[in-house]
């Protein structure tokens, strides 16, 4: 399918990012082909898809929704690594975004964990941190980093005080 699809969901239930006033925007995604698989709660969006809600932004080549029957639980988002995924949103009680980037990101969404895979990078405010692999427990605000197992994406990180 050539057309560029736009599906509005209307649900409260779908909650899927942190910010309270997002939880209760309408999820918007856009990709060229979607399948929708309501016996495994599962959703993709291919080609170019990107996925909007409130002040969060998610794009990649290919983004999964899984769901149980009453809201998205998981959201895996998959570039490569000339396009990496891409995520965004504003920050409660901060006047900066949030930023990430890497080949998959996974957003664990009752656990509120975002798991960066291959090529990682999370802008928070002013600061910045990459490596191969980075693990960010939002309720804790905690970023936990490590080396690529090939060793040639090492940690690195910046913090502007």
């Amino acid at each position: 399918m050539n057309r560029v699809f736009l599906i509005y969901l209307y649900c409260a239930s779908f909650g899927v990012y942190a910010l309270p006033d997002d939880a209760k925007q309408p999820i918007q995604v856009k990709a060229y082909t979607v399948v929708i698989d309501e016996r495994k709660g599962l959703s993709t969006y291919t080609g170019d898809a990107k996925v909007s809600q409130g002040s969060l932004m998610l794009s990649a080549d290919k983004i999964e929704l899984y769901s149980n029957q009453k809201e998205v639980t998981k959201v895996l988002a998959i570039g490569s690594k000339n396009k990496l995924a891409y995520y965004k949103q504003n920050q409660p009680n901060r006047s900066r975004f949030i930023e990430a980037g890497a080949i998959k990101i996974n957003y664990l969404i009752n656990k509120e964990f975002v798991q960066l895979r291959g090529k990682a990078r999370l802008i928070q405010g002013f600061d910045t941190f990459s490596g191969g692999t980075l693990d960010y427990d939002i309720k804790n605000d905690k970023v936990i980093l490590e080396q690529s197992k090939d060793g040639k994406e090492r940690v690195k990180f910046k913090i502007k005080l």
